[in-house]
C-alpha cells in the first residue's frame, strides 16, 4: 500500500497501520450504506473491502495484487468493467501508479452513478524533501525493509544530492504521478467537497500520528498525504 515494495513483517505492519488509521476518514467519506463501493489498488492485504463488508457495503477490490475470493478482481482498474454502477470509489494511495491517470480517471467516472463519490487518499511525493527525508531516517529503526529504509539506504549508496535522487527515483525509475497530476486530472470529472494534507510517515516510523503533526506543525517538515474528498460532476 504505502511503498510498492514486497510485503515483509515491517512493511505489511506499517501498511496495517496505514490502514487503521485512514479508515475513519474513508467510512465518514462514503454515502450511508448499502451501495456499492470499488477500491483501486487494494493490495495483497485487500485493502479496506472487509472493512467495507462489516459496515454494511457491497465491496469490491480492484488490483493486479489482489487476494483471491469473490471480493476481488485481480485486474487493472483501467481494465475492470463493474457490472453495475458504482456509488463510490476509494483509491488509497493507489493512482500515483497507474500506467495512464487520464483514463484511469474516467473510468471512474463512467462507473459511477450521477453525482457518486470519490475518496482519494495519495502520497504527494513531490513534498518529500530532503529535510523531511533526513527527519524520518533519523527515526527509523536501524535494519528493516520499508521504503523508507529503502531510500535511506539507496540515496546514500548514490552520493547524489537528495533532490536529484529522488527525482530520478520518482520520475525516471517508477514514473510516478504527482499529487499536482492527479489533482489536475480529477478536475475534468470531479468537484472537490474536501482537501487537506495529512501525516503520512508515522505508520513506517512506529511513532504516534500526533508525534508526526507536531513536527508538521513547527515546519520541521513537510505533510506528505493528501485526503480528497470528490463528487462526480454532473
Amino acid at each position: 500500500m504505502m511503498d510498492g515494495l514486497s510485503h515483509t513483517s515491517d512493511t505489511e505492519a506499517a501498511d496495517r497501520r496505514w490502514l487503521a488509521a485512514t479508515w475513519p476518514f474513508v467510512r465518514a467519506s462514503l454515502p450511508d450504506p448499502p451501495g456499492r463501493v470499488v477500491e483501486i489498488g487494494c493490495g495483497d492485504l485487500g485493502g479496506f473491502v472487509s472493512d467495507l463488508q462489516q459496515a454494511g457495503y457491497d465491496a469490491v477490490g480492484v488490483d493486479p495484487e489482489a487476494p483471491t475470493g469473490p471480493s476481488f478482481r485481480q485486474v487493472e482498474f483501467e481494465r475492470y468493467d463493474s457490472p453495475r454502477p458504482i456509488d463510490a470509489i476509494i483509491a488509497c494511495t493507489s493512482l500515483h501508479h497507474v500506467g495512464d491517470l487520464d483514463l484511469a480517471v474516467e473510468k471512474a467516472a463512467k462507473a459511477l452513478v450521477p453525482g457518486g463519490v470519490l475518496v482519494v487518499v495519495e502520497w504527494a511525493h513531490e513534498l518529500f524533501d530532503e529535510a523531511t527525508a533526513r527527519w524520518c531516517f533519523a527515526r527509523l529503526p536501524h535494519d528493516g525493509h520499508t521504503f523508507l529504509h529503502h531510500h535511506r539506504d539507496a540515496w546514500a549508496e548514490t552520493g547524489l544530492p537528495w533532490s536529484k535522487y529522488f527525482r530520478q527515483w520518482a520520475r525516471h525509475e517508477h514514473r510516478l504521478h504527482t499529487w499536482t497530476e492527479i489533482d489536475r486530472a480529477i478536475a475534468t470529472r470531479f468537484t472537490a467537497d474536501q482537501v487537506e494534507q495529512k501525516p503520512y510517515y508515522f505508520p513506517t516510523l512506529g511513532i504516534s500520528e500526533d508525534d508526526e503533526v507536531a513536527a508538521i506543525q513547527s515546519e520541521a517538515i513537510q505533510a506528505g498525504a493528501i485526503r480528497y474528498l470528490g463528487r462526480l460532476r454532473i
